[in-house]
């Protein structure tokens, strides 16, 4: 389909860009990488008079060490997040869940910022986020604050972003050493998780010293499935010690029934995917167990 006419504006700075948004309100949409935005125009899901295409703001991109964290910019598109050295090395888990994202066309025109605003629960980002606490940075005319990941998604497609605010950087604490995994389960290639679990564990010997574990599409925002973090910490890192904790995967998640699989289909890959994302994190890519 063809979408509903509008006015079309490109900022060169955020300034510009808050400008545009306050003039224009709620008639307004914002466009990043447009690989959630630009299918819904096309269906008329959404007709806004304006949109505000953020794509030739060059603050907004690039990918820099800032200490204690790495500081990404929203508009970094997923290839460049994937493939950088400074990613793969304090975040790992951030490259290993980006490589299931979509496909090549997507990672090169979507953006990190983008598709974490969009909130969608089955989203690949969020729950990585989440699991390594991520904070973002958004700003408005009030200008600049920073909002934790545990606060900043409220709900389904709903963040912390206020309605006359963007997001400008997502900053990632440094993981050093820890090891990542992201296990995602589909039907079709490239599609949309049924369920996913993000991972990432330090290890001291044969034992997990620490673990964080996120999951996606097991509720309406990405979760930390504490749980299971808090039975991994001491555990032995063999099929039987990280079996009992992945057993608690599903405690408090409320995950959707659909024509993918019902709430407790969900539940229990959420434990499946735990026990193979743990162990492949912790370097024991043994025999896997079917699902």
């Amino acid at each position: 389909m063809i979408p509903a006419s509008f006015e079309y504006v490109a900022p060169t700075s955020v300034e510009e860009a808050l400008a545009a948004l306050a003039e224009h309100g709620d008639e307004a949409k914002i466009l990043a990488g447009g690989q959630s935005l630009l299918p819904v125009l096309r269906m008329r899901l959404n007709a806004p008079e304006w949109v505000i295409d953020l794509g030739r703001i060059e603050s907004l991109r690039g990918i820099r060490d800032a200490g204690d964290h790495l500081a990404i910019g929203a508009m970094t598109t997923h290839h460049d997040v994937g493939h950088d050295p400074l990613v793969h090395q304090h975040a790992l888990l951030i490259s290993k869940a980006v490589t299931h994202l979509a496909d090549a066309q997507v990672r090169h025109r979507g953006t990190f910022g983008g598709a974490l605003a969009h909130a969608d629960p089955a989203g690949d980002l969020g729950a990585p986020a989440c699991a390594l606490g991520a904070r973002f940075v958004v700003q408005g005319p009030g200008g600049t604050r920073t909002v934790p990941a545990e606060e900043f998604f409220v709900d389904l497609f709903e963040t912390a972003i206020s309605d006359d605010e963007i997001l400008t950087e997502v900053q990632v604490p440094k993981f050093d050493g820890w090891g990542a995994s992201y296990e995602k389960f589909v039907r079709v290639a490239h599609q949309w998780p049924i369920v996913a679990v993000a991972a990432t564990v330090r290890m001291e010997g044969d034992t997990i010293a620490e673990a964080r574990v996120g999951l996606t599409n097991m509720g309406s925002t990405p979760l930390r499935a504490t749980a299971v973090e808090e039975a991994l910490a001491g555990c032995a890192a063999t099929e039987e010690g990280v079996a009992d904790a992945a057993a608690l995967a599903a405690e408090g998640t409320e995950p959707p029934s659909d024509l993918n699989g019902d709430a407790d289909y969900r539940r229990h890959l959420a434990g499946v995917l735990t026990r193979r994302a743990v162990l492949a994190a912790a370097g024991r890519n043994g025999t896997v167990a079917p699902v």
